[in-house]
């Protein structure tokens, strides 16, 4: 007597919902050039006065580069100009690195919606402007195109030699709105779109 067994199917897991629409935040730069001198400035500056400290310990005179550096700052009046500009040098560079520690950096590369919720993609910003200038110019009628893309904002001056103003530029519009919305990023730049003849200026 033989017993059949029923084959058993596996379901794969469904797949994790993508997240929802909404404003990605721009990329991280690695700053990998400012991280590495305040590193080696850090780390000079401390292993010298650690050195010295643990030589004074020891009951060794003190480097004679301390002793001087000591008796200068003692000697020398706040309100002296080298020391106001050292210390507004000083000033700008705290500056300058508590602001590439807030911000995130990499301005060129504008984030793009998220169709799965464990891949990021970008799309740089030459590019995209690239995208929208060769849109613009298989418009009938349109001759030139200038286009300034920044983050939120598509800047687009179109020159056309014939046609109407107002027909060309409602096909520019429809076509450049479309491809904004192809682009697939996660903020559209609002667009902002004038069309004049040639010889004028914009």
């Amino acid at each position: 007597m033989s017993t059949e067994q029923t084959p058993v199917v596996e379901t794969p897991p469904p797949p994790a919902a993508a997240p929802p629409a909404g404003h990605e935040p721009r990329f991280w730069s690695p700053r990998r050039a400012p991280a590495a001198l305040v590193a080696v400035c850090v780390l000079v500056t401390a292993g010298a006065f650690l050195y010295d400290i643990a030589a004074v310990r020891a009951h060794h005179p003190a480097m004679r580069w301390r002793r001087a550096l000591a008796r200068r700052l003692a000697e020398q009046p706040l309100d002296d100009t080298w020391v106001l500009v050292g210390a507004g040098i000083v000033a700008a560079l705290g500056l300058w690195l508590l602001i590439l520690a807030a911000t995130p950096g990499l301005r060129s590369l504008l984030p793009m919606r998220r169709t799965r919720p464990d891949v990021r993609a970008g799309l740089r910003r030459d590019a995209a402007a690239l995208l929208l200038r060769d849109r613009a110019m298989e418009i009938s009628g349109v001759r030139r195109v200038r286009v300034r893309l920044r983050r939120s904002r598509a800047h687009v001056l179109a020159v056309s030699h014939f046609r109407e103003l107002d027909e060309v530029r409602g096909d520019l519009e429809a076509a450049l709105t479309d491809a904004i919305r192809a682009m697939g990023l996660s903020r559209p730049p609002v667009l902002t779109l004038h069309v004049i003849r040639p010889g004028r200026r914009g």
